[in-house]
């Protein structure tokens, strides 16, 4: 079964991966390949939407005995 923490660790692996999404849009922004940064971004906005609704999905799981989140 899936417990919150393996929740918890998605989440913080998709929040690094949007975090160097973003930095690698932010060199491309004001070159000429800035129609590639545009759609970073993009794909940055939708692992930010799948970041919150991991976390919306594991606040419905019971807390495992013994550990705290």
């Amino acid at each position: 079964m899936v417990s919150r923490a393996e929740l918890s660790s998605l989440e913080t692996a998709i929040r690094e991966l949007s975090d160097r999404i973003t930095a690698a849009a932010d060199e491309l922004l004001g070159t000429k390949e800035e129609a590639a940064a545009l759609d970073l971004y993009e794909v940055e906005r939708n692992l930010k939407t799948a970041q919150r609704r991991i976390s919306k999905a594991a606040s419905g799981l019971p807390v495992e005995q013994g550990k705290r989140l």
